[in-house]
């Protein structure tokens, strides 16, 4: 085809507008693209609403029942003897024999070691000696005594034969302070005896505590000491034996917990386990609940004694233990679950004025639904709460007053509630 022919049909085609004026194709290309695009956007806003508004609460409920529970207060402490001694020794020495060994059981009295006692009866016998010089030296101050009495006496005689004119004053007040020497002396010597024989009594008192007995009945525990071995009673004196005095009769002392220590008083019953037995339970009751507090990182205490018997030996001192004490008893009680308490159904989602469910924008940008409980304590008693019953298969709330709590089921005191009404204690939103 020649060039001619070629320029006549392009003429021909833009005559009869068989090709698009050059940038309408690209118009064109970019309408249906958004077209597309919103048909796209008005699908999903369209679903999203179909979804909101068919989205109904699936309810799970509980039933309410009547029955006995325990209220139990549960606290961990050790197990120790009733009377436990520390035997310890109050003079230094060498240990020269130990008589008994761990768990040996021993008498009130019997020996349990003996320290060397070479230094010690050296000491009492030098405090003897020093007795018996101090009686000797009185012997000698009595006898300068009665020598000073009989001059004064004869002086006294010879101025009453003389008329006052013999013996001469100076010789007789001379007479007179030789005698009262004498008295002094004797006084003296005295008290030197008396101190002699108090540094005697303590020597031979060390010599007896060389040998250190047992102070009770009972049990050796611990043994601290070895034959060979010095000791030094310093400041403090050094424990050689522990003893327990009846290992039949213990007593586990345990912390209770601040929050719970209004509810324990002397007297409950209380049951507790330790490791070394895990399949057995061992009984026991308060006797103690002291008013001391203790404080451990940050946590406050009460320690609280009970009475143990282990007549079987199977306790040992130092276990751990666990232990739950009854604090209450409660029978024939209406009881609801605890989760029902805890429940509280959401706020209903404010609804916008337009029937069709808002604008365009709000249903692309959608605002986060909020959903705040209500507070069961709006009248400040902790034990007025609400619990919530279905009823056309929307939630009614029912006020409640609440008595003791198990933990897992608490006693309902009054409110219109009965044995076995469905409590709501959880909410699901679900879409059909």
């Amino acid at each position: 085809m020649s060039n001619t022919d070629k320029a006549h049909n392009s003429d021909l085609k833009k005559t009869l507008a068989l090709e698009p004026p050059p940038g309408k194709s690209r118009y064109l290309k970019h309408l249906l693209i958004w077209g597309l695009l919103l048909l796209v956007i008005l699908f999903v806003v369209f679903k999203w609403g179909m979804g909101q508004h068919s989205s109904e609460i699936e309810y799970k409920t509980m039933k309410a029942e009547r029955g006995d529970f325990t209220v139990i207060v549960t606290a961990t402490g050790n197990l120790e003897p009733t009377n436990q001694v520390e035997v310890g020794t109050e003079v230094s020495g060498t240990i020269e024999s130990v008589a008994v060994d761990y768990n040996d059981v021993v008498k009130a009295g019997e020996v349990l070691t003996r320290l060397d006692t070479t230094k010690l009866e050296a000491q009492a016998n030098q405090s003897l000696a020093a007795v018996q010089s101090a009686r000797a030296n009185l012997l000698q101050t009595q006898a300068t005594l009665l020598e000073a009495d009989t001059e004064l006496q004869r002086l006294v005689h010879v101025r009453q034969l003389s008329g006052g004119k013999l013996p001469s004053e100076q010789d007789f007040q001379a007479a007179e302070a030789s005698f009262k020497r004498g008295q002094a002396n004797v006084a003296m010597s005295q008290a030197n005896i008396a101190e002699a024989e108090a540094k005697l009594r303590v020597d031979q008192t060390n010599l007896e505590k060389a040998i250190i007995v047992s102070p009770i009945n009972g049990v050796v525990l611990e043994r601290s000491v070895e034959p060979g071995q010095t000791v030094a009673a310093s400041l403090q004196a050094p424990v050689l034996f522990t003893l327990a005095e009846d290992l039949t009769k213990m007593e586990l002392h345990v912390d209770v917990d601040e929050a719970d220590v209004g509810q324990v008083k002397e007297g409950q019953q209380a049951s507790f386990t330790v490791d070394a037995y895990p399949d057995r339970t061992f009984p026991a009751h308060i006797t103690q609940v002291r008013y001391g507090s203790q404080s451990t990182e940050g946590v406050v205490t009460y320690l609280t004694v009970l009475n143990v018997d282990n007549s079987d030996l199977s306790l040992r001192p130092g276990m751990t233990a666990t232990a739950d004490i009854v604090v209450k008893q409660v029978n024939d009680a209406l009881l609801v679950p605890n989760a029902a308490l805890r429940y509280a159904p959401p706020q209903q989602e404010e609804k916008v004025a337009s029937s069709a469910g808002g604008s365009l924008l709000s249903k692309l940008f959608p605002r986060p639904s909020h959903t705040r409980p209500k507070k069961n304590d709006e009248s400040g008693d902790r034990r007025k709460q609400r619990v919530y019953t279905l009823r056309d298969n929307q939630s009614v709330a029912i006020p409640v007053t609440t008595g003791a709590t198990s933990g897992i089921m608490t006693e309902i005191v009054s409110g219109e509630i009965t044995a076995g009404m469905e409590l709501i204690i959880e909410s699901v939103s679900k879409g059909k």
